[in-house]
């Protein structure tokens, strides 16, 4: 089954996969006017129909759309049991496969012969935006089924949904869920692919996810800016009033955050979990940053501080500014006003609209030397603590594994966020989790020159294949 999925990647993926990174299907939030542009319509035709065309019994594809909203795949495939057993395997309920198809900016900095939208293949490499983040999932889920099927071995009915909005926090999946709701059923597996890997030698899952808070906060002083020699030492600088509040929410000197309502304890079992990730991974759990030659990372060097400070605690980001001009091209003026873009990763069992009302009240509260502020909430997104893995799971996902990679699974943490992970762990409170992906070390998913390793997607592949095997035959 191995070497099927194997060839079926080279031969039947890998080209309809380099097409879709060619088309620049940016996330709603980075292209408001996606639906006149067609981008995103373009990628759903190209998935759809490499999706209908594959030799799956039973197979059924749609799209799904509702006005106002980026529309989703959906693709039905009705439970197999295996030929000649009566079918006496259980494939009397639902898998659910998810994976998404928009896209993050271009970003700058891609090196020489690599582009966005250019899919370009260097050895085990296939380098482009999307790829890995999260083109392929479609792509591997269909060949999972395929596989099993090509081989007489069992899966339930499964049901795949890939959306259009995940890099804007998902925003329209919810309501596409509603009204799919009837179809999709009451699955006791979900299977999603649009996550992470420590290493690209076994499957790794992911257990938890941080939350996601969005703030944008704006200091003005004057109503145009004015000469720097007339007005400075007079008018309070707008970017000094915004370092006094940004004070009030973290420690400049740490990086550590002052809002109570940001923090959460760990629970004992993913403490536990992260100690034996940590101890395996060693040096490597800082990750591949391209951190400047002598940099001190902020937890230190302990293996268990820098995984519990990238999955686990709260964290703050600057990720853009307004009021500020190039330097190229800066006059000697005092500014009206100045504005950041604050990220702040919430723990996984941390309430985002609790943190982002402590936030806000934290920042507008007794404005510095009368300044008008202005903080507005962009976005919240609730992180997830995966439920504990059945018996029959943990055993799937180790065997699965050893056959896939020649290694067994390993759980870890991750610091992003997957919005949709908690909405579906609130409708589907029975089911069982497994949220894996190719994203691995280097890979640099949002970044420029993000790439798929091709091998450890042929392996995901496979594993997901064995999973779905086993969970027809899960006790009863």
């Amino acid at each position: 089954m191995l070497d099927h999925v194997a060839a079926a990647w080279e031969r039947d993926i890998l080209p309809p996969l380099s097409e879709y990174i060619g088309i620049p299907a940016l996330s709603p939030m980075f292209e408001p006017a996606w639906a006149d542009l067609g981008h995103i319509d373009d990628a759903v035709e190209h998935i759809r129909s490499w999706c209908a065309a594959r030799p799956i019994a039973g197979l059924e594809v749609s799209v799904h759309r509702l006005e106002g909203r980026t529309p989703v795949i959906v693709a039905e495939v009705p439970a197999r049991p295996r030929p000649g057993t009566g079918g006496t395997e259980r494939t009397d309920d639902t898998v659910l496969l998810y994976g998404h198809l928009d896209k993050q900016p271009p970003m700058e900095g891609w090196h020489e012969g690599l582009a966005p939208f250019a899919a370009v293949r260097r050895g085990d490499l296939l380098y482009g935006r999307g790829g890995a983040d999260d083109g392929y999932a479609a792509f591997a889920a269909l060949a999972a089924i395929e596989a099993l099927q090509h081989h007489d071995l069992p899966h339930g009915r499964c049901v795949l949904v890939v959306e259009a909005s995940e890099e804007s926090g998902s925003p329209d999946l919810p309501a596409h869920v509603d009204a799919l709701a009837e179809r999709i059923g009451t699955p006791s597996l979900v299977i999603c692919l649009d996550s992470g890997c420590a290493t690209y030698d076994r499957l790794w899952v992911t257990t938890t996810l941080r939350g996601l808070l969005g703030i944008s906060l704006r200091v003005r002083v004057l109503d145009e800016g004015v000469h720097s020699g007339s007005a400075g030492g007079v008018v309070p600088s707008s970017f000094r009033l915004l370092r006094h509040l940004l004070d009030r929410v973290e420690d400049a000197g740490t990086g550590a955050l002052l809002v109570p309502d940001l923090h959460a304890p760990m629970p004992p079992d993913r403490t536990e979990e992260l100690a034996a990730t940590a101890a395996e991974l060693g040096p490597a759990v800082a990750g591949s940053f391209p951190v400047v030659d002598g940099l001190a990372l902020q937890p230190g060097d302990d293996p268990v501080a820098i995984l519990r400070a990238r999955t686990w605690e709260s964290s703050l980001a600057y990720v853009g500014a307004d009021g500020l001009p190039p330097m190229g091209i800066a006059g000697n003026v005092l500014r009206a006003s100045t504005a950041v873009k604050l990220s702040f990763r919430l723990p996984p069992t941390v309430d985002p609209a609790v943190a982002a009302e402590a936030v806000r009240t934290t920042l507008a509260a007794d404005p510095p030397a009368g300044a008008e502020v202005i903080v507005e909430v962009d976005d919240t997104g609730s992180g997830w603590n995966a439920p504990a893995f059945a018996p029959w799971l943990r055993e799937a996902l180790d065997a699965g594994s050893k056959a896939a990679f020649g290694q067994p699974a390993r759980t870890i943490g991750e610091g992003g966020s997957i919005p949709f992970m908690a909405m579906l762990g609130e409708r589907y409170p029975d089911a069982q989790f497994v949220v894996t992906g190719v994203l691995g070390p280097h890979s640099n998913a949002h970044g420029p020159n993000e790439f798929l390793h091709i091998p450890c997607a042929v392996a995901v592949t496979g594993t997901v294949a064995h999973i779905l095997a086993a969970h027809t035959e899960r006790p009863r």
